[in-house]
């Protein structure tokens, strides 16, 4: 697709790749960890025939630079607000996924009035819990142990066996693909610590070390919306209640049946859920709609 050719920008003096589709008012798409632009392939497709779409691949993931130094959530907001500098970009939605989501809520916290809308997709930053595999990462020797499954012959052996699967009729679901494609990622060192620091600075042994509950009570917050799967086994969809109660106003949308990428498992859903919430009132009660 021609409109997912990246653009390229060199910020904090490390290159940053982006993706900057269509016209109208600007939606900047936010990926979580071990994710990249790619996941947002097709909401840019169904959002920007009439919005100015913006999708970054943070520093550490997809075709951005990879350095040492700070992933914590003001880095990645800071990072993100000098692209929309660079593109002349004043006022966005935000719509984050993940770790991402908490990225959305950490810019909000710094930049409040560069933001009219904020969207979280089973975002990070509103509870403790969290997949143990993502705080297994937190772990002495966590680097060596990454560089053994993500190695060659153990990434080929895990996809012969996908394949033999499939064969006979296992159909792997948006998770599966999305995290297999963010495992693959890992195969070289520099990715690898970047996923670890990116990790380490948002959880702990005991899951989630970030919370938003003190900052959002500390703003005002802008028209926010929450989406999750049901089947959320990377953070549990009762989190979407939790938000509830930071943010009373705010508009749920659970995707049942979905996992812990609702915008991957019904695009067309979300991107018209999306619309809607981005042309309707400011402000409104709040609601829980299920599919």
């Amino acid at each position: 697709m021609p409109h997912m050719d990246p653009h390229r920008v060199v910020l904090h003096g490390h290159e940053l790749s982006y993706v900057d589709s269509g016209s109208g008012p600007v939606v900047l798409f936010i990926h979580g960890i071990l994710g990249s632009r790619g996941q947002w392939r097709d909401l840019v497709d169904l959002i920007d025939d009439d919005h100015r779409v913006v999708v970054p691949d943070l520093f550490g993931h997809g075709d951005s630079a990879k350095p040492t130094g700070d992933y914590s959530l003001s880095a990645h907001a800071a990072t993100l607000r000098d692209l929309l500098d660079h593109l002349g970009v004043e006022r966005v939605t935000l719509v984050g996924h993940s770790l991402g989501g908490g990225i959305a809520m950490q810019f909000y916290y710094l930049f409040p009035d560069r933001v009219d809308r904020l969207v979280l997709v089973a975002s990070g930053g509103l509870g403790r819990e969290v997949n143990l595999v993502l705080r297994s990462a937190t772990l002495p020797g966590a680097q060596q142990v990454l560089g053994v499954i993500a190695s060659a012959p153990v990434l080929q052996r895990v996809e012969a066996l996908g394949r033999g699967a499939q064969k006979v009729g296992w159909k792997p679901g948006a998770d599966i693909g999305a995290i297999w494609r963010g495992f693959t990622s890992l195969g070289d060192r520099d990715s690898r610590r970047a996923f670890l620091a990116t990790t380490r600075a948002v959880i702990d042994i005991g899951g989630q070390s970030i919370s938003a509950h003190d900052h959002l009570q500390a703003v005002t917050p802008p028209p926010t919306l929450i989406v999750w799967g049901s089947r959320d086994r990377m953070i549990p969809a009762w989190h979407a209640l939790s938000a509830q109660r930071a943010v009373p106003d705010c508009r749920v949308e659970l995707f049942e049946g979905a996992g812990h990428f609702p915008h991957l498992d019904d695009p067309d859903r979300f991107a018209r859920v999306l619309r809607e919430f981005m042309t309707g009132p400011d402000t409104g009660p709040a609601a829980v709609a299920e599919a």
